[in-house]
């Protein structure tokens, strides 16, 4: 894991931050972010610009079963077809997930919109989903999106080149309340718990001991586990005073979880 500077950068993406204090009331980003969503995009031309385009998917999500309004705005606002590659951008808002490179993917919108869902529903999202970990920082997508929707988010990612890709994805929006870490998120990331939701975009045998060390009473944890004979189903983990509660879920298709970092 890189060493923590003393303070992040105001405004922009560090490698990691001090975590905010506890109780601190949560400030409204989506009239900013929205605002940053529609600088100039890359892709003018195709269409993809477009924010019909972006309320057309967001329109499937709902048709679809994703019902909460935060979600489906935050879907509606994040221009996927700026974290998938210049060879792929026509198809970055179909239902499907693609290629990063180093053996890596974006989660289907649909699968990105579920599982954020599924943390807003939990006992603290339901509240104001306050700090969240998302392991597997990928291309910065889902971290975009999340950036809507939570107080904070903490994103780690094991890959240096996905690492470096993200910080380069997410730049130009200058959100205040997402930090990139470089590390190994089998281990979390400690310095920013509790948690109100942990995420991940990685399949495992099993729920690493830290995450649920990490995970705030009243949080939730949704991540892909492998069940049987190497298929992967959602995991939903609740934490109360009284432990842990489980809920396995639909099947997914996640790459593998793994540690160190790369």
């Amino acid at each position: 894991m890189s060493e923590r500077p003393p303070r992040p950068v105001p405004g922009w993406i560090a490698r990691s931050a001090q975590p905010a204090p506890a109780g601190r009331a949560a400030v409204s980003r989506a009239p900013a972010i929205a605002a940053a969503m529609r600088a100039p995009s890359p892709a003018v031309g195709l269409g993809l610009d477009s924010a019909a385009v972006r309320a057309r998917m967001a329109q499937r999500l709902e048709a679809a079963g994703i019902a909460h309004p935060g979600v489906l705005h935050a879907m509606a606002t994040v221009e996927r077809h700026r974290f998938v590659d210049s060879g792929l951008v026509n198809q970055a808002y179909e239902d499907t997930s693609l290629p990063i490179g180093l053996g890596q993917t974006i989660s289907k919108p649909s699968v990105v919109a579920r599982m954020i869902e599924l943390l807003l529903n939990s006992e603290a999202g339901k509240a104001g989903l306050g700090r969240v970990l998302e392991i597997g920082t990928g291309c910065g997508y889902q971290a975009a999106v999340l950036a809507m929707v939570a107080k904070e988010v903490y994103s780690i990612e094991r890959l240096r080149g996905l690492h470096e890709k993200a910080r380069n994805n997410l730049r130009p929006w200058r959100l205040a309340n997402a930090h990139l870490i470089l590390g190994d998120g089998m281990q979390g990331f400690a310095s920013g718990a509790p948690y109100a939701g942990i995420i991940c975009a990685a399949g495992g045998a099993a729920v690493p001991d830290a995450w649920c060390d990490q995970l705030a009473v009243g949080g939730r944890l949704v991540a892909p586990v492998v069940v049987s004979a190497g298929k992967q189903a959602l995991l939903v983990i609740d934490k109360s005073s009284h432990g842990f509660k489980q809920s396995v879920l639909e099947a997914v298709n996640f790459v593998p979880l793994k540690s160190g970092i790369a």
